[in-house]
């Protein structure tokens, strides 16, 4: 078989080993709709449930908007099915127009000749640039020198809690905010509060079984040490010990018992909080909808500082463009128009929780009275996402590793350093493997 002549051998390569089964994802050939003018843009993402809902609003609002594009939405199953599925798609020819893809993981897409890059210049006429973003949420839309994603959002770590057991804890201040906490001892002696005045926990926090929701508390601690994990490509993992020795042990100290359930799994940490048992649940913002139907009184902020440097774990959710080998110049236009026309548009998006990553929708007085949405947007300055690597971010195993190395300790009490050791020994074992993404290449970081 031989590449087309448009077809880098990479990009050959990497299709040649999902062709048959991309075929199976053939749909409708894009273009105009039928009675008008209008482009068909195809648009693949994976959010379901309140999300979806919020997205498929959005969608509808930007078809209205204009008449020159409508926008026809592929909806797929989150994680590994949705990634396999796009990465098909734009290995065998048939990539949509834009999909959403979450940040952290274009780094291992790139290389392989999956993605296209983004045109700043582009871009910038349309009113998107580095002054409309937070600088860590547009720097990682980076892969090298070139753009591979524009985010929508991000969507964090954070602590939601019930302001009517907080407040007869005696731990709110004069305007009914969480009282700040800059230690690790204040903290605990803030819940051991909260506790006193809950049915159930001072705390909610879901871990069984779930690498994800270990992996964003620990990295959220860990990064609050004001060191990075690197993940050299071909190299060794670089992890400060002392700073994850430190931080398991905190998430162990947590899970007493008494401020925390000492084993729970996700849903029933969920299910605490928002009966009212709880004082305080860590969660993402993607739960802020949850706790409104709840119809409980809470209010929501950023995970404390406890270790010095202001950092919470999140990811985002963004624009990209899966390859096309003879992309069509009028609707790549029109492409750029979308994605612009839904960053501008994004506020219905903070309504259900994320923080647009927008700066005009996060700056305006609208999202200044959007509460408690507007207590923890400062985190969008403060995002720390996966180490780059081709087989971290969301959805991927990386979060599996690390949770299979330390669950023992939050679950029986396994030594901390140990477990930092085989966590480190798992990392260690995936950067000697290639990226199977990049046929071409030995490594990609």
């Amino acid at each position: 078989m031989t590449p087309p002549l448009d077809m880098s051998r990479r990009q050959f390569l990497t299709a040649a080993s999902v062709t048959a089964a991309a075929a199976l994802l053939a749909g409708c050939a894009p273009g105009t709709t039928p009675g008008s003018n209008a482009q068909t843009l195809q648009f693949w993402h994976l959010l379901s449930g309140g999300d979806g809902v919020t997205m498929s609003q959005l969608l509808d609002t930007a078809n209205a908007a204009q008449d020159a594009y409508r926008i026809r939405p592929t909806v797929l199953a989150w994680g590994t099915p949705y990634y396999t599925k796009l990465a098909m798609a734009g290995a065998g020819g048939r990539a949509p127009d834009v999909a959403i893809m979450h940040a952290t993981r274009t780094v291992g897409w790139a290389p392989g000749g999956l993605l296209d890059t983004w045109d700043l210049d582009r871009l910038a006429s349309l009113g998107v640039d580095s002054t409309t973003f937070p600088k860590p949420i547009w720097e990682k839309g980076f892969v090298g020198e070139n753009m591979y994603s524009i985010a929508l959002d991000a969507h964090p770590f954070v602590a939601m809690f019930n302001t009517d057991v907080c407040d007869a804890a005696g731990v709110l201040d004069s305007d009914g905010r969480l009282q700040p906490t800059t230690s690790p001892e204040e903290f605990l002696d803030q819940l051991r509060a909260i506790g006193g005045q809950a049915e159930g926990h001072a705390l909610s926090y879901g871990y069984l079984g779930d690498g994800a929701q270990m992996w964003r508390l620990f990295y959220t601690f860990y990064s609050q040490h004001g060191g990075a994990m690197e993940l050299p490509a071909g190299g060794k993992a670089v992890i400060d010990k002392d700073a994850a020795v430190e931080s398991l042990s905190l998430m162990r100290t947590l899970l007493d018992g008494e401020i925390a359930l000492a084993q729970a799994d996700y849903g029933s940490a969920v299910a605490e909080f928002a009966t009212g048992k709880s004082g305080m649940l860590f969660t993402g913002v993607w739960e802020l909808r949850t706790m409104q139907n709840a119809g409980i009184p809470f209010d929501a902020t950023m995970i404390p500082t406890l270790y010095g440097t202001p950092a919470v774990y999140a990811d985002s959710h963004s624009f990209v463009l899966p390859h096309q080998a003879n992309a069509d110049d009028e609707k790549r236009d029109l492409t750029y128009r979308f994605v612009a026309d839904m960053l501008k548009g994004s506020f219905g998006w903070a309504e259900a929780g994320h923080i647009p990553a927008f700066l005009p929708v996060t700056e305006s007085a609208d999202y200044a009275d959007l509460i408690p949405q507007a207590h923890y947007a400062e985190a969008a300055q403060q995002v720390v996402y996966d180490p780059t690597a081709w087989f971290t971010g969301s959805g991927s195993n990386f979060q599996g590793e690390f949770g299979a190395a330390v669950q023992g300790v939050l679950l029986s009490g396994d030594d901390p350093a140990a477990a930092v050791d085989r966590f480190e020994a798992r990392v260690n074992t995936l950067l000697r493997q290639p990226n199977p993404a990049d046929p071409e290449g030995t490594f990609a970081s």
